[in-house]
C-alpha cells in the first residue's frame, strides 16, 4: 500500500471509532431531545461518508486514472460539507426552519453538479490537475454565510447560557474556519485527508458535550424553580394565615372598615409572595421593604403592642426576594409579641463597602445555632442565609441575648 494511503487510512481509524462511539452515546442518552438525536445521527453519517470520500479520492489521485470518479468524489465533498455546517444550526437552536440557508444549499448543490458537463465550477484535467472555474468558490461562500449564521445563533442562544458554555460553539466555528484556510492555501498541493473532515468530526463530539451542558443548565433552573416554591411555601405560615383570617372575621363585626383594610393588605401580601416565584434574579430593596411593610401592618393591627419602624438610608442595591420579610416575621412571632411595647427596627445603610440591612428587636432572644437546626421554630433563617451567600456573595449574622433581644445583620458587597 502506498505510504500516503497508509497515512490517510491510519488517520481514519480513530475518527471512525470516535464517531461510532459517539453514535452509541447519542443512542443511549435519555436526555437528548428526539429531534436533536436524529440530527446528530445524520451529522455522524455524513461525516463518516466524508471520511470514506477522502480515502477514495486519495486512492484515485494516487492512481492518476478514473478522472470522472475523482470528479464525482470532489462534487460530493463540496455539496455535503456546507450541509453539515447547517445541520449544526439545529443543535444550537432546534426550533427554527432556517429556510433561506436551505435555498443557498440547493443553489450550491446545483452549481456543483455542473462538472459532469461543464468546467464552470471545476474540472479534473487530463494530466490529473484540479482546475477551479469561475464558480469554483461557491461552496466557500455558502459555507462562510452558514458559519456567520451559526455564530449569530450561538450568540443569541448565549443569553441564557453561562459564559463558559459559549466557548464550545465558538471554538467549533473557529476550528472549521482554520481547517478551511489550511486546506485551501497550505495543504492544497498535498494528497491527504481533508482537515475540514477532521474538524467536523471533532465538532460533532464537542456539540454533543454542549448539548449535555444545556441539559445541566436546564436541570439547574428546574431545581431553582422548585427551591423558590419551597421557600415561598415556608414563608406563608399557616398560623399567620389562620390568625389573619380570624382577625378579619372579628373585625367584620366590630370595625368593618378596618376589616376591609386588613383584607386588602392580606391580599397584597399573598400576591407578592406568589410573585416572588417569577423572580429568578435579585429584586430592588424597595420592593422587598414594601412587601415587608404589608406584613407588619397586618401584624400591628392584630397586636397593638407591636411596632415596626423603618429607617431606609440606603436604597441603591438589590437582594434575593423574600429575604427581609421572613426575618422580620421571626422577630415579631418569636420575639416582641410578649413585650408590652415590642419594637422591631429595620435599617438599611451603606458601611465600609457593604450594603447593610440591620433588623433589631427588643424581644425575648434565642439561641441562633439551635434555631437554624430546628425545624419550624424560626422560619427561613437557613434559606435566607444560603440565598444571600449564593446569589449575591453576602453574609448574614445573628446576635441574640436572652430576654434582651436580637440583632440580625445582612451584608452585601457594594
Amino acid at each position: 500500500m502506498n505510504p500516503m494511503l497508509q497515512f490517510v487510512f491510519a488517520a481514519s481509524i480513530p475518527l471512525i471509532l470516535q464517531l461510532l462511539g459517539l453514535t452509541l452515546a447519542v443512542w443511549a442518552d435519555p436526555y437528548i431531545q428526539k429531534r436533536q438525536r436524529k440530527i446528530m445521527f445524520v451529522i455522524i453519517a455524513l461525516i463518516l461518508s466524508l471520511i470514506i470520500r477522502d480515502l477514495i479520492e486519495t486512492q484515485l489521485d494516487l492512481d492518476g486514472t478514473l478522472h470522472m470518479a475523482r470528479t464525482i468524489a470532489a462534487m460530493y465533498g463540496y455539496i455535503i460539507r456546507p450541509l453539515v455546517i447547517v445541520l449544526f444550526f439545529y443543535i444550537v437552536e432546534s426550533g427554527r426552519r432556517h429556510s433561506l440557508i436551505w435555498w443557498l444549499l440547493a443553489l450550491n448543490t446545483l452549481i456543483y453538479l455542473t462538472p459532469l458537463f461543464s468546467p464552470i465550477c471545476f474540472r479534473i484535467s487530463s494530466n490529473d490537475h484540479f482546475q477551479r472555474g469561475p464558480l469554483g468558490y461557491t461552496c466557500h461562500i455558502v459555507s462562510a454565510i452558514a458559519l456567520l449564521e451559526l455564530l449569530f445563533l450561538t450568540f443569541r442562544a448565549a443569553k441564557g447560557m453561562r459564559k463558559a458554555h459559549i466557548l464550545i460553539p465558538l471554538f467549533n466555528v473557529l476550528l472549521i474556519v482554520l481547517s478551511v484556510l489550511l486546506d485551501s492555501f497550505i495543504l492544497h498541493t498535498q494528497t491527504m485527508m481533508s482537515l475540514l473532515t477532521l474538524a467536523m468530526a471533532s465538532s460533532c463530539l464537542f456539540y454533543y458535550i454542549w448539548l449535555h451542558l444545556q441539559f445541566v443548565r436546564a436541570h439547574e433552573q428546574a431545581l431553582m424553580a422548585e427551591q423558590r416554591i419551597k421557600i415561598m411555601m415556608s414563608q406563608i405560615q399557616p398560623h399567620f394565615l389562620y390568625n389573619t383570617l380570624s382577625t378579619i372575621q372579628a373585625l367584620c363585626r366590630t370595625d368593618p372598615q378596618k376589616a376591609f383594610e386588613v383584607t386588602e393588605r392580606f391580599g397584597s401580601y399573598l400576591r407578592q409572595n406568589i410573585d416572588s416565584l417569577s423572580q429568578p434574579e435579585q429584586i430592588p430593596i424597595q420592593q422587598e421593604l414594601a412587601h415587608t411593610r404589608i406584613y407588619t401592618e397586618i401584624e400591628e393591627i392584630r397586636f397593638p403592642n407591636v411596632h415596626v419602624e423603618y429607617d431606609a438610608q440606603d436604597l441603591d442595591f438589590s437582594l434575593p426576594a423574600l429575604t427581609v420579610q421572613p426575618l422580620v416575621e421571626n422577630a415579631v412571632r418569636h420575639g416582641v409579641r410578649i413585650r408590652e411595647n415590642g419594637v422591631v427596627r429595620v435599617t438599611t445603610r451603606r458601611e465600609n463597602g457593604f450594603h447593610e440591612i440591620v433588623i433589631r428587636d427588643n424581644g425575648k432572644g434565642f439561641d441562633p445555632i439551635l434555631a437554624e437546626r430546628a425545624d419550624g421554630t424560626h422560619i427561613g433563617i437557613r434559606n435566607v442565609r444560603e440565598r444571600i451567600e449564593q446569589m449575591c456573595g453576602g453574609t448574614l449574622e445573628i446576635r441574640s441575648v436572652n430576654d434582651e433581644g436580637t440583632l440580625v445583620t445582612i451584608r452585601i458587597p457594594a
